[in-house]
C-alpha cells in the first residue's frame, strides 16, 4: 500500500468519525437515553416492583409495613381464591378462542369483500373502523346503555319478545364446566360488545395486507383456472403470513389484558379476567392487598411474555432466513 492510498483511508476514516461527533453525538445520545429512560422507568421498573411486591403482604401505605412472606400470595391464589382465579382463567382463554373463530374471521372476510373494491367500499370501511377509534371505556358505556339496557336496549327489543332481558346480569353458566366453573351468558353478552370493536382492526390490517399483494400472482391463479376460494387459499392466504403473525400476537395480548369494557359494564360475577383480579385486589377498600394483586399481575404477565418471545423468536428466525 502506497503512501497516497494510507493517507486516503485516514482521510475517509476522519470523514466518517467528524460526521458524527460534537452536536449530533449529543443529539443522537439524547434520542436514544430519553426515550430509554422512559421506558425503563414505566415499564420495567414497575415490572420488576411488581414481582417484589407479589413476595410481601404490603397493603400499599408505608413501606415500614412491608413483609416478606414467600409464595403465600400464590399459595392463596391457587388455594383460598381458586374460583375467582380459575374462573378467571377460563373468561380469559374463552376470550382468546372466541376473537380467533369469531372477529379475526369476520374481519379477513370484510378484508377480503373490499379488496374487491366493491361500491361504496370506503363508506364500509368507514363504517366497520370506526368502533376502532372509540376508546374501550366508552365502547362499554355504549353497549350498557344503549345496546344492554334492561328494559329499552337495542337488544331487549330486538330479542326480550317484549319483556325486560338482564343482560349484563344473568351469571347462569351457558357452557357448564361443572358447578363451579363455566362459561356465563352475561360473559357472552361482553364478548359480543368486545367483538364489536376488534373486528374493524383486524379488518384494518389484513385489508393493508391484501392491497400490497403483487396483483400478477392473482391474474396468475385466475388463468390456471382457480376459483376464488383456491385462489384465496393457495395464492393469497400464503402471502398474508406477516400479517397473520401480528394478528396471532395482537389478538392474545388482548385477550389477556381485556380490562376496559368488563370494568366499565361493572364487572358482573362470573366475567372477571385476570386483570380485574389485579386491579380489585390493589385497589380494595381500605387500600387493598399490593402483595396478592402484584402476583395476579406476575401471573399474568408471565402468560404474556411467552407470546412475546415466540413472536420476536420468529420474527428474527424470518429475518435470518429472509438474508
Amino acid at each position: 500500500m502506497t503512501k497516497a492510498d494510507a493517507a486516503v483511508k485516514t482521510a475517509k476514516r476522519r470523514r466518517k468519525g467528524s460526521q458524527f461527533s460534537g452536536r449530533d453525538r449529543t443529539v443522537f445520545t439524547l434520542m436514544v437515553a430519553v426515550p430509554t429512560f422512559f421506558h425503563v422507568m414505566l415499564v420495567w421498573v414497575p415490572t420488576l416492583a411488581s414481582i417484589v411486591f407479589s413476595f410481601t403482604d404490603w397493603k400499599g401505605f408505608r413501606f415500614s409495613d412491608l413483609n416478606f412472606v414467600g409464595f403465600l400470595n400464590y399459595q392463596q391464589i391457587f388455594t383460598v381464591f381458586e374460583k375467582d382465579f380459575f374462573q378467571g382463567v377460563i373468561n380469559n382463554l374463552t376470550l382468546l378462542v372466541f376473537l380467533f373463530l369469531g372477529p379475526t374471521v369476520l374481519g379477513m372476510f370484510l378484508a377480503y369483500l373490499l379488496d374487491k373494491e366493491l361500491k361504496g367500499g370506503r363508506i364500509y370501511q368507514s363504517i366497520f373502523y370506526t368502533p376502532v377509534v372509540l376508546s374501550l371505556a366508552v365502547v362499554g358505556f355504549i353497549w350498557q346503555s344503549v345496546m344492554y339496557s334492561t328494559e329499552n336496549g337495542l337488544a331487549t327489543e330486538l330479542f326480550g319478545a317484549g319483556g325486560e332481558v338482564n343482560w349484563l346480569g344473568d351469571q347462569s353458566f351457558l357452557i357448564p364446566f361443572s358447578d363451579n366453573y363455566g362459561i356465563s351468558k352475561n360473559f357472552i353478552a361482553i364478548l359480543i360488545a368486545i367483538a364489536w370493536r376488534h373486528t374493524g382492526y383486524i379488518m384494518v390490517l389484513y385489508l393493508a395486507g391484501m392491497k400490497s399483494v403483487d396483483q400478477a400472482l392473482r391474474e396468475s391463479a385466475a388463468l390456471d383456472g382457480c376459483n376464488e376460494w383456491q385462489a384465496f387459499r393457495h395464492v393469497l392466504f400464503p402471502t398474508l403470513k406477516p400479517i397473520n403473525v401480528v394478528v396471532a400476537v395482537i389478538t392474545v395480548i388482548e385477550a389477556l389484558r381485556a380490562f376496559d369494557i368488563i370494568y366499565v359494564l361493572n364487572t358482573p360475577r362470573r366475567t372477571q379476567v385476570l386483570s380485574i383480579l389485579t386491579t380489585n385486589n390493589l385497589l380494595g377498600e381500605g387500600g387493598g392487598n399490593v402483595g396478592r394483586g402484584s402476583a395476579y399481575a406476575v401471573l399474568l404477565f408471565l402468560l404474556c411474555i411467552g407470546f412475546v418471545i415466540w413472536y420476536v423468536t420468529n420474527h428474527y428466525r424470518n429475518s435470518e432466513f429472509s438474508k
